[in-house]
Order: C-alpha cells, then structure tokens, then sequence
C-alpha cells in the first residue's frame, strides 16, 4: 500500500475550514516510568503492533488483526495528516521492581482529533477536542492500576498542553468491560453507547475541562 493513498477508516473529509485547519493532536510527554513516542514507520514498531492486534485480548476489542504493509500505511497516514497521531507507551520495569525487564513497548496509542472523527456526528465538537485509543500489550500490566493512572495523567497532560482544548473523549468497543471500568475510576463521563456503523458498537465518554464544557449529544 502507498502511504499516499491510504484512507483512514474513521476520519471525515468533508469539514468545515476551521477544523479543517486545527493542528495534529499534541504528543504529551511524561516522567518515568513512562515514556510516549511517536510511531517509526521505518523501524520495527509496525512489526511489534501487527504482532500485538494478533493476541486474543485484543482481537474483538480493536479488530485489526491486519497485515504488516497495512500497519505500515496506516500509521504513515496518520503522520502524513493532522487527523491522528500513531503512539507507542514505553513503561520502565523497574518501577514494579522488575529492573531486570529494562524498559520496554507496552501499548498502542492513537491521539486523534474527534472534530475529524466519525464521532463528530454524535455531538457538536470543538476543533480542539482531542481523544485517545489504547491497546495494552502486556498483560503484565493489567489489572494493576498502572495503565489506569497513566491514562489519568494523559488527561492531565493534554489539558495543560493545550489550553485550548475543551475535552477529552474516548470510545472504546462497547464489550471493552475493562475499559469502561478504568475510564469511570478516573472519572470519565459516560455519554452513553451508540452504534456508530453498522458493524462497530462504542461506549463514549467524556472528560471536560470544566463543567461547562461537558458535550451534550444530539
């Protein structure tokens, strides 16, 4: 596949300019233990996620048990436009007295701007909302409240780095119990669940700067 001519799944094309124009979504970054990168194309990293949507936990949830050439263009697209921003979250081991593990790739993550996002029907967005996708590779991880506190620092860390964004949203498979459980415990907002196509069911949530800034649904 040509990076070129790649088109991203959910991403909408007929927009007005002001969101046209919005920038990519910004890349926080994080004090260790954790550190988030950007995607290499040209590295292992399409290799390392194309193994990774193979594995059981994440097969249903995410549904792109895809190849390594369309990983790879996928991701490219991505760093080609301003829709998204294709991440790897590195967790250093140490922090659970595993130093011996050294640090290493332990999710997927995908910041996306929701005004150019199918989700955009839904609510009325603003050009700066941001959301996030996350698919945790090592189960290692799960259930200890380690990814769970990362993704409450990323809702802080967006926040601070873009002063302009209202919220956040994020919009996990509807099944994704584990999810939705970790977004209600950092006090994410459920807007409710909506059948976004015809083959794709998702859980919304929200989590405003303010009170005031909480999106309503149509």
């Amino acid at each position: 596949m040509n990076r070129t001519t790649y088109v991203l799944t959910r991403e909408l094309t007929d927009l007005p300019d002001h969101i046209r124009r919005a920038p990519a979504p910004v890349v926080p970054e994080f004090a260790a233990p954790f550190r988030l990168r950007l995607v290499d194309v040209d590295s292992r990293d399409p290799e390392t996620i194309t193994e990774w949507m193979h594995r059981p936990h994440l097969l249903d949830t995410w549904e792109q048990a895809w190849d390594i050439d369309r990983r790879r263009a996928d991701c490219g697209a991505q760093l080609n436009g301003t829709f998204s921003r294709p991440c790897l979250l590195e967790y250093d081991f140490a922090a659970l007295d595993r130093p011996d593990w050294g640090t290493r790739e332990v999710a997927y993550v995908e910041l996306y701007r929701p005004a150019k996002d199918e989700i955009a029907r839904l609510y009325d967005a603003d050009a700066r909302d941001m959301g996030f996708h996350i698919a945790t590779a090592d189960t290692n991880l799960l259930g200890r409240g380690i990814i769970s506190g990362w993704m409450r620092l990323l809702g802080q860390a967006i926040l601070a780095a873009e002063p302009e964004c209202r919220r956040l949203l994020c919009e996990p498979d509807h099944r994704n119990a584990s999810m939705r459980k970790a977004l209600e415990k950092i006090g994410w907002r459920h807007l409710g669940d909506f059948d976004i196509r015809p083959d794709r069911r998702i859980a919304l949530y929200a989590l405003p700067r303010t009170a005031a800034d909480l999106p309503e649904i149509r």
